[in-house]
């Protein structure tokens, strides 16, 4: 019969690729596991794993059963949650994934009031981009993601927390007057700053620009906020900022950030779960401290920062 011990076992190597590593997270010796895999290979009359000179890879059948696993340890870790967390307020551990658009600039002033309203509770982050957080959240290896939404799965829960307006950030030298508007007559002389392909935070600038087919739009690799405030600081083009993250970047160099013309671009801010999670009550507790916590950026039309 399959063990609990076994999947848990099969997981971690699944996951670190290294039967040494996974010996020393799951805190026993390597012969064990082995051993224990092994086991569960003849159980399922199946081979997992490929053993070779300079690692392991996992088989087709032991990338479905790795699959499998980790929904079935996500649903046990699911059953202890409850029994755990029952009438109880926060604690335990937590695995929360945000995305890099967000963590610098609401974690600093989540955290702390986390930690004073919950010091019984362990908070472990993960910080990447959002198609990679959803993944780890189905398999169990996430509680809670904090992204932007929507993060659509039948299996996943969705709270809304606050809209993240966007701001037009350009070299403090430049002259504009008023609300610009957010559309491609807007880079007729200007190049368009983004991140590189995968976050999230593009595509929504792309997409309330109505900016896909305009050709001076460059993204030259860049994975920060801080990355392009500086290249924009230094008069190399004009990028789009989110709200929360203005008191931090600006810091960063001499910027003019500018506010659209109503309907301001925005993106939704919120809470992602494994619907069959029994923390909810938790999670929009948490959701509510994330809304006191997050910065807020002054209603001029416009201001010079740096």
């Amino acid at each position: 019969m399959v063990s609990f011990k076994q999947l848990r076992y099969f997981d971690a190597v699944a996951r670190l690729k290294h039967f040494g590593q996974a010996a020393e997270h799951c805190a026993i010796t390597q012969p064990a596991l082995s051993m224990q895999i092994q086991d569960l290979e003849q159980e399922l009359k199946l081979q997992l794993i490929e053993r070779r000179r300079k690692g392991i890879q996992l088989t087709e059948d032991g990338r479905e059963i790795a699959r499998r696993a980790q929904r079935i340890l996500a649903d046990i870790r699911d059953l202890r949650d409850y029994a755990h967390h029952r009438g109880a307020g926060l604690s335990g551990t937590l695995h929360l994934g945000v995305i890099p658009s967000v963590a610098p600039y609401i974690l600093p002033r989540f955290l702390p009031l986390l930690r004073d309203a919950f010091p019984d509770l362990e908070v472990h982050i993960r910080e990447t981009q959002t198609r990679q957080l959803t993944r780890e959240l189905l398999d169990g290896g996430l509680d809670l993601l904090l992204a932007a939404l929507p993060v659509e799965h039948p299996d996943i829960e969705t709270i809304r927390l606050f809209e993240d307006r966007f701001l037009l950030a350009l070299p403090a030298s430049r002259q504009m007057h008023g609300r610009v508007q957010a559309t491609p007559d807007l880079l007729k002389d200007d190049r368009l700053l983004l991140l590189e392909e995968g976050h999230c935070l593009r595509d929504q600038a792309l997409t309330f620009c109505s900016l896909r087919k305009v050709e001076n739009i460059d993204t030259f690799g860049a994975s920060s906020l801080s990355t392009l405030v500086q290249m924009v600081a230094n008069g190399l083009g004009l990028t789009l900022l989110p709200e929360i993250c203005v008191e931090v970047e600006a810091r960063h160099g001499p910027l003019k950030l500018m506010r659209f013309a109503d309907p301001e671009p925005n993106r939704v801010l919120g809470l992602a779960w494994r619907a069959s999670s029994p923390r909810k009550r938790d999670f929009v507790e948490l959701g509510r401290m994330i809304v006191a916590a997050r910065p807020e950026f002054p209603a001029r039309a416009d201001a010079t920062k740096g």
